[in-house]
C-alpha cells in the first residue's frame, strides 16, 4: 500500500515504479523492524537503571550517615549516665587547676579530693556545660566510648610524654627543673 504522494508521483512520472516498490519496501523493513523503537527504549531503561541506581547509592550514603550520628548520640547519651552515676560529691576551697583545651578552668575541691586527682584515682571529665569528678573505673569506660570526655587523667601518660622529645625539651630536662606535684597556682 503506497501513499498518496508516491501515487501521485507516479501518475506524474516522476518516479518509476520499481523505485517507488523498494522506498515502499523499505518503509515497512523500518516500521517492522524493531531496531529504532528498541534502541531509543533499550537507553530509556539504561537512564533509568542508572538513575535508580544513583538514588540507591545516594540513600545508603544518607542511612550512613543518619546512622553514624544516632550511634555518636548513643554514645554520648551512655557517657552522661556513666558520669551522672559515678560522679563524686566535691566541695572544698582548693582550686584545682586544669587544661579544658586553650583554657584553663579551676574545680573546687578539699585537699582529700585534690591528693586523689594527682594520684590518678579520680579524673576530671566533661559534662553538659560544667565538669565532673569521677573514679579511675568509670573513666575506663568513658575512654572505651570516647576519650575526648576526659579532660583530665593523671593516671594515664599522654601520647607527647611517651614520643621522643626533640632538641628544645632537653634544655629543659625533667630531672634539672623538678616541678612538685602539689603546687598551687
Amino acid at each position: 500500500m503506497r501513499n498518496p504522494l508516491q501515487e501521485q508521483l507516479l501518475k506524474a512520472g516522476l518516479v518509476k515504479k520499481g523505485k517507488a516498490d523498494q522506498i515502499a519496501r523499505e518503509q515497512v523493513k523500518a516500521r517492522l523492524a524493531k531496531g529504532g523503537k528498541a534502541a531509543a527504549g533499550d537507553q530509556e531503561k539504561v537512564d533509568a537503571a542508572r538513575l535508580q541506581a544513583e538514588r540507591a547509592e545516594r540513600d545508603r550514603a544518607l542511612a550512613a550517615e543518619r546512622n553514624a550520628l544516632a550511634r555518636r548520640q548513643e554514645l554520648q547519651a551512655q557517657i552522661r549516665q556513666i558520669v551522672d552515676t559515678h560522679k563524686v560529691k566535691r566541695g572544698g576551697e582548693i582550686g584545682y587547676r586544669f587544661n579544658d583545651g586553650a583554657v584553663i578552668g579551676t574545680v573546687l575541691v578539699d585537699a582529700a579530693l585534690r591528693a586523689q586527682l594527682i594520684s590518678g584515682a579520680l579524673v576530671i571529665a566533661r559534662h553538659g556545660g560544667g565538669v565532673e569528678l569521677i573514679p579511675r573505673a568509670a573513666a575506663e569506660k568513658i575512654y572505651e566510648r570516647d576519650a575526648a570526655f576526659i579532660l583530665l587523667d593523671n593516671g594515664r601518660t599522654s601520647a607527647a610524654a611517651t614520643a621522643a622529645p626533640d632538641e628544645a625539651d632537653h634544655f629543659y630536662d625533667q630531672d634539672r627543673f623538678k616541678v612538685p606535684d602539689d603546687l598551687i597556682w
